[in-house]
């Protein structure tokens, strides 16, 4: 099964380029927002392949022990930087500012008008279209002056390479960077080895994150262009040295051999699509496999774990489910489980622009 980026998120990735971490701001949310439906770059699936039969799944029962504390909502905000900003939104379009282009993609939750006059929009250096020939330089309009492929990006300090790709994504996701700074913060207070498992991990920024933090990664993607990026990123960051294995493999798969195994990971991080196909016909439906994945991830722990981060886009759903979800698997195992959305804040009218639902369990 391939890590399954099917056509949702416009910007994965998977993260965003800053001079400096953000301070993740919780506020309280008196509702739950249903995530947005974004497009995510297809993983080389062959459309010829024949649909495998799936697996037995996992027998599930409901766990003893006491609920982890839980604190909801919790909406982890990324501001504008000097690397990467929101400039605007409106009219179901985003104006971002990625290092030093100016990008315009789709965005189906920005239902507002937007708040910078059209000319600060017309400045733009790459649009995504849609409507150009896929055969060409991709579905990106390039106003000015045609751009190359990549270009360098940055992250609190760490290089690494932004990409326009055909599914409107660069490479990075930069709500995620709260989530990278609490693991971060993590890492350093352990003050001993860390193990991170970073299952449908991408372009690898987060496990860059975590090694240059002190951790020992494992970093997994079925796609091996994915792989191939990020260890791109790994050299152009200098952190070469650092211990990170990059695996081409179906993340479900991969993590039920670590079980068999008996490896285990301090630090786990999930970040499943809501639907997929694997290069031997796997299919992936959120609904029907994150109970099984989710309760995967727990027997794949230390004794002494720290946390289990699940971010889900493009689902139809409130973070209370996956709340309850993430709630439930870690019965008994005390900690608190925290959940609810992760935005970006709008450097124009300071407006929150929400990517998508997240539960962690911290210990």
């Amino acid at each position: 099964m391939k890590s399954f980026r099917d056509k949702r998120r416009d910007g994965r990735p998977h993260q965003p380029a800053k001079s400096g971490p953000p301070q993740p701001r919780r506020t309280e949310n008196p509702s739950a927002v249903k995530a947005d439906t974004r497009p995510r770059e297809p993983r080389d699936v062959k459309p010829d392949s024949q649909p495998a039969p799936k697996p037995e799944p996992r027998v599930l029962a409901r766990r003893d022990g006491a609920l982890p504390t839980e604190h909801l909502p919790v909406i982890l905000e990324v501001a504008p930087n000097a690397d990467y900003a929101l400039l605007d939104s409106g009219a179901g379009q985003k104006l971002e500012q990625y290092g030093p282009y100016r990008i315009v993609r789709p965005e189906g939750q920005a239902i507002w008008q937007k708040a910078l006059p059209a000319k600060d929009w017309e400045r733009a250096d790459a649009i995504f279209t849609g409507d150009t020939d896929e055969e060409g330089i991709g579905r990106w309009r390039f106003p000015k002056t045609p751009l190359g492929e990549t270009w360098p990006m940055k992250h609190d300090g760490i290089d690494y390479l932004g990409r326009f790709t055909s599914f409107r994504h660069v490479g990075v996701f930069p709500e995620q960077a709260s989530h990278w700074d609490h693991m971060a913060g993590l890492i350093a207070a352990a003050k001993r080895p860390v193990k991170v498992l970073n299952l449908f991990g991408y372009t690898g920024l987060a496990s860059l994150v975590a090694a240059r933090a002190g951790a020992e990664v494992t970093h997994v993607d079925a796609s091996k262009k994915a792989i191939g990026w990020a260890r791109e990123n790994q050299e152009m960051a200098g952190l070469g040295g650092k211990p990170i294995r990059w695996i081409v493999d179906d993340a479900v798969k991969f993590a039920e051999r670590e079980e068999r195994r008996g490896s285990r990971y301090d630090i786990i991080l999930f970040d499943p699509p809501a639907y997929g196909r694997g290069p031997k016909g796997e299919v992936w439906q959120l609904f029907e496999d994150l109970p099984d994945l989710t309760d995967l991830c727990r027997s794949i722990l230390t004794p002494k774990p720290l946390a289990v981060v699940l971010t889900a886009y493009s689902i139809r759903a409130s973070f209370f489910a996956v709340h309850a979800l993430m709630r439930d698997t870690f019965a008994g195992m005390g900690g608190t489980v925290e959940s609810g959305e992760l935005i970006i804040r709008e450097k124009s009218a300071g407006r929150a622009l929400s990517t998508s639902l997240f539960s962690r369990w911290v210990a």
